[in-house]
């Protein structure tokens, strides 16, 4: 097998494991602060093993690097506890839907603070997608999602793009430090920052409840980074962003088979309108024909979707 075709498994695999998250966090049955404290609990004692045999422990643990590491962690903890508390507002579907606008928070960031320029092709993509989160919320949830909460849930899953957002531009500044490094660090600071929270006084009495959370922090978490920035390594960024949808859709699968959570038409269309123009950002996809000129006349573009740099 060779390098691109082990990546693109292990692309596959990562993206697949984080469509199933959803069902693992309801289905732990326990309060979201917990949850997050033992995903990174789990998830740290996975990635310490790999680190450590991977010799990433020795010689790279600079103060620049934990600093940094450590803010983009604060901000990767914030992202979780607000993604995984959207879920049993605004259900797994339209929670993910909604968390796959960070395309958009990045190019946000870029322009206000490294002043990166907007095309009208990008501008172009945030309004399909800013119409489709109207649609979400415009439309009637099911009953079991009624009332402030629905709404209150599209604004959480907004907040965790927003942070995970600033994870990104902060995890930027680490550019040659080991990403399963970072991932540690970030798990580590989770761990510090909800301690104090979370409920240690009373744990999970059952197996079931442990083995969920133990799911979220091995494979979830350990696993899951390992495959996904191994496939990183290996891919080129164009295929990395399009394999990267099937995390959502994975959890659109598993809310329908799991949960019996339809989406009504204007959901759908909504949805699908985030993911499009999420990976019209994140592919360069072009919204316009392009016109060459030759010898002083005017070709007509080709029929296909052609791939944009800027």
């Amino acid at each position: 097998m060779d390098e691109k075709m082990r990546g693109t498994v292990e692309m596959t695999a990562a993206m697949a494991i984080l469509g199933t998250i959803g069902w693992f966090v309801v289905m732990s049955g326990q309060p979201v602060l917990d949850v997050v404290f033992w995903r990174c609990a789990f998830g740290a004692a996975t990635l310490l093993i790999v680190c450590a045999a991977l010799g990433l422990l020795r010689g790279r643990l600079t103060l620049r690097v934990v600093g940094i590491a450590a803010l983009g962690g604060a901000a990767i903890v914030v992202n979780w506890l607000l993604l995984f508390s959207s879920f049993s507002r605004a259900s797994i579907s339209i929670a993910t839907a909604v968390y796959n606008t960070q395309p958009f928070m990045l190019v946000g960031f870029g322009a206000l603070f490294f002043s990166e320029r907007v095309t009208l092709t990008k501008l172009a993509w945030l309004g399909i997608a800013f119409a489709g989160m109207l649609l979400i919320i415009q439309t009637k949830p099911d009953a079991g999602y009624a009332g402030t909460d629905y709404f209150i849930g599209i604004v959480m899953a907004l907040g965790a793009a927003f942070f995970w957002a600033v994870a990104a531009i902060i995890t930027k500044k680490l550019a040659g430090t080991p990403p399963h490094l970072i991932a540690l660090i970030q798990v580590c600071v989770g761990i510090v920052m909800l301690a104090p929270f979370a409920n240690l006084s009373v744990l999970p009495t059952d197996a079931w409840s442990w083995s969920m959370l133990v799911t979220l922090g091995v494979v979830h978490t350990g696993l899951m980074y390992i495959l996904m920035y191994g496939a990183i390594q290996k891919l080129p960024t164009y295929l990395q962003g399009s394999l990267s949808f099937i995390y959502p859709v994975v959890a659109i699968l598993v809310d329908v088979i799991a949960f019996g959570h339809r989406l009504h038409p204007l959901q759908i269309v909504g949805a699908a309108a985030i993911l499009i123009a999420a990976a019209g950002m994140n592919l360069g996809w072009s919204l316009w024909r392009s016109r060459t000129l030759t010898e002083g006349s005017v070709l007509p573009a080709q029929p296909r979707i052609q791939r944009q740099d800027s």
